[in-house]
């Protein structure tokens, strides 16, 4: 007796010990992140950055799993239900021959747009280059006519003058003393872009051996979950995952694909309608259109401008266009490809987009939408159980009435028993009639009536 005691009394200290230990380190965490030397940050940054090539072969291999799975099934089918019946989990020609026809078409695909666009590109480039001067005399000559036709305007101007002329050469001289600072940050920028090819292709190599093993990989992690929670608990992680996984699949190819579709169809109908700079609008449109909501209109405005520079009419024409394009895209591709697989209403996606962008840039504001989703299905999900706990409907218009409470659902088996339906007796003279179906306990009550 005395020995438990005593055990009960060490796992109590133990346990003591561990909310006061944790507590402290939280404590010195806090004050270090926030006012002392930032080690957490620190070792965070690092701990990503050397973690990228995975998070890319990652990202790349979730990507490409289903053209592997539609590669296996449709060319080679036989020998992967062989590789069943014999108890593996793939057959490892099939996978093979699988990864090397998905990235020889990945690679084909990227070769020929980059051979179509890139001298494009470099043609309209240096087209906007050489024809700076025109712009300039262009932009002069609208100035004049406003000052022509509004007199008030060259006068509050002429006033503002000298005070724009000071900030002007204040930003000048601010520019060239820190002239060295901005020469050091575009040597950053390119070892930044240099990084980010060197992980990108360091992902591809990564990919590789990711959608080789993925069946190893996901029986790993399902192993490690039944390992750490119970049975119950993991059907219900698993469950989780495969909506998550639903919600991110549908998005995320989808828009990648719904994207890639909305920049050809612009770089084929500008070159139709003859606009200038179509290759630089037709990147801007295709690749402002993976951010939803906004992504159309943060791809129309530099393009506007541009044509505007060369022929306002054109740039009426390209706007028409544009609206049309979008118009196709929200209403017939876009739902073709992506579909409802978010759930949320505008409001929610344009929330998700801002606080997105303002964490994480243009990447936020492409996954903020499904990660929203998924912390909507999460929420939604846990309001209905804890309501179905209480017997409460679920239904969203039963909470809808002003200053009524819901009345709560009960269970079936307290249900009134349903009376028998009795046939109506209509009696004229002697004879009586029957109006109406009888059900098998009505005719046994009148036969033992």
């Amino acid at each position: 007796m005395s020995q438990n005691n005593s055990n009960n009394d060490h796992s109590i200290y133990l346990k003591i010990g561990l909310a006061v230990f944790v507590f402290a380190a939280a404590i010195l965490l806090f004050f270090d992140t926030f006012f002392g030397s930032k080690l957490l940050p620190n070792i965070w940054s690092q701990f990503f950055s050397a973690f990228m090539p995975i998070i890319y072969g990652a990202f790349l291999s979730y990507m490409l799993a289903p053209l592997i799975n539609f590669f296996e099934g449709w060319l080679f089918f036989d020998s992967l239900r062989k590789a069943r019946k014999e108890g593996k989990l793939y057959s490892s020609s099939a996978r093979v021959c699988s990864i090397m026809i998905v990235w020889f078409l990945m690679s084909v695909l990227i070769y020929l747009l980059l051979s179509v666009l890139l001298p494009e590109l470099y043609s309209s480039v240096m087209q906007l280059a050489s024809n700076l001067e025109t712009y300039y005399h262009t932009i002069n000559g609208w100035i004049r006519m406003l000052f022509e036709r509004f007199p008030e305007t060259e006068v509050w101007l002429n006033d503002r003058m000298a005070d724009i002329y000071t900030q002007i050469e204040t930003y000048v001289s601010d520019m060239l003393s820190q002239l060295q600072t901005l020469m050091a940050a575009a040597g950053r920028g390119m070892i930044n872009v240099m990084n980010f090819l060197k992980n990108l292709l360091i992902g591809v190599i990564v990919s590789i051996y990711f959608l080789g093993t993925k069946e190893q990989c996901a029986a790993s992690g399902r192993r490690i979950l039944y390992s750490l929670f119970s049975r119950v608990s993991v059907r219900w992680i698993l469950r989780a995952v495969r909506r998550v996984d639903s919600i991110f699949a549908g998005f995320v190819r989808g828009k990648l694909l719904d994207s890639l579709i909305i920049g050809v169809l612009c770089f084929v109908g500008c070159s139709l309608l003859d606009f200038p700079y179509t290759p630089i609008i037709s990147v801007f449109i295709g690749v402002t259109n993976i951010i939803p909501f906004f992504g159309p209109f943060l791809g129309a405005i530099p393009s506007v401008f541009l044509i505007l520079l060369v022929s306002p009419m054109q740039a009426v024409y390209f706007t028409i266009f544009v609206l049309a394009l979008q118009q196709l895209d929200g209403n017939v591709i876009g739902p073709k490809i992506i579909g409802d697989q978010t759930g949320l209403s505008s409001l929610w996606v344009i929330i998700a987009i801002l606080v997105g962008g303002s964490f994480f840039g243009v990447a936020g504001m492409f996954f903020g939408v499904p990660v929203c989703a998924c912390l909507r299905y999460a929420g939604e999900f846990i309001v209905r159980k804890r309501l179905e706990n209480q017997n409460l409907p679920t239904d969203l218009m039963a909470y809808a009435k002003v200053n009524r409470e819901p009345r709560p659902v009960k269970p079936f088996h307290e249900l009134k028993e349903l009376k028998p339906r009795q046939p109506w007796r209509i009696r004229i003279g002697k004879e009586e009639f029957r109006i109406g179906r009888e059900t098998p306990d009505s005719d046994a009550s009148t036969k033992d009536s």
